[in-house]
């Protein structure tokens, strides 16, 4: 998770928001900012970490799970909460389609490195293989959404996930089935 000036933000944010803060009180969860929002050296993550990270971008991102019974437990399911603004519209008040898939992928993604420091899946890159994103109801914009993830199965260097993206209400306006495939080691 990044850094705890930017967790503490976010969760201060979240935790302003009534049906976020409920999520968020419950016992034995684990939350912070993604890693994905922090700057890398190298330039990976920089569309999460630096374009979308505007006030009219993407406003605060926290993700959350429950705490497993044992350390070395697979985290099968995360939760994450992110306020959109305006300039992430395709239509007026409405998400892009393009970057509710970005949401997708990245919130799927989440579950690797969670998994891999608890030592769960290796630690190598794992790249988006396909990432096939059904739009139900628009995403709307200038307004808090709830995506959550799940680990279907792991095959090999197969990582099968769904997530999917739900209002306050708990309406799904997308969902994703999606498939990361590690990379080979070099030979």
């Amino acid at each position: 998770m990044a850094d705890a000036q930017a967790a503490s933000s976010d969760h201060e944010h979240f935790s302003s928001i009534p049906w976020c803060s409920a999520h968020l009180k419950r016992p034995g969860i684990i939350m912070g900012t993604p890693a994905c929002r922090s700057p890398k050296a190298n330039g990976e993550d920089s569309l999460m970490a630096e374009t979308l990270t505007q006030t009219k971008t993407i406003v605060a991102f926290l993700e959350f799970y429950e705490e497993p019974p044992s350390p070395t437990d697979r985290v099968d399911l995360i939760k994450a909460f992110l306020t959109l603004g305006s300039g992430l519209n395709g239509h007026a008040d409405v998400c892009h389609g393009g970057i509710v898939s970005t949401i997708l992928d990245e919130i799927t993604g989440l579950l690797i490195p969670i998994n891999q420091q608890r030592g769960f899946m290796p630690e190598i890159p794992y790249f988006t293989a396909y990432l096939n994103t059904t739009f139900l109801r628009p995403v709307p914009t200038c307004t808090t959404i709830l995506a959550q993830a799940k680990i279907i199965k792991v095959e090999g260097r197969k990582y099968f996930a769904e997530g999917w993206i739900e209002d306050s209400d708990r309406t799904i306006l997308a969902r994703a089935e999606v498939l990361y495939v590690a990379v080979k080691s070099a030979l």
